[in-house]
């Protein structure tokens, strides 16, 4: 196993993001359509938070019933992806480590870590996943 591997080597790079400006709804699904639980949130390539799944379902939409439509509206006219993405993200530098990243994750607190460039510019996603993949391919 190399120490210093770098995240490059296992980063997801084309990530797929949600514009600070968009509807809720599209986060859900675009969530929902692409079986993810992460998405980086942005203004132009410029990472600005982050909405995962859990953060979705925090907004404890059960409660209003109705189908999808329903639930949609609701999210679209209540909240805004500003108010429920995490803004306090801890990020990897994009010259970062394997090693880094996982030190980063091994908390258990997220799941997913964005990889930056010198100007916060989202660069690639690494999660708990990517990682484990990584271990798997050394063995």
């Amino acid at each position: 196993m190399k120490r210093n591997e770098p995240i490059s080597h296992i980063m997801s790079k084309d990530v797929l993001t949600v514009h600070v400006a968009q509807k809720l709804s599209e986060v859900r699904a675009l969530l929902l359509e692409h079986g993810i639980h992460h998405i980086p949130v942005v203004s132009g390539t410029r990472l600005v938070g982050m909405i995962s799944a859990t953060d979705m379902m925090r907004l404890s939409l059960t409660a209003y019933g109705g189908d999808e439509r329903s639930l949609d509206t609701v999210l679209d006219h209540q909240f805004s992806i500003e108010e429920v993405m995490i803004k306090e993200l801890v990020t990897l530098d994009k010259k970062g480590t394997v090693r880094e990243a996982a030190a980063k994750l091994r908390g258990g607190h997220f799941h997913g870590l964005p990889v930056v460039d010198e100007e916060g510019n989202l660069e690639g996603l690494v999660t708990t996943t990517d990682l484990i993949n990584y271990l798997l391919d050394q063995y």
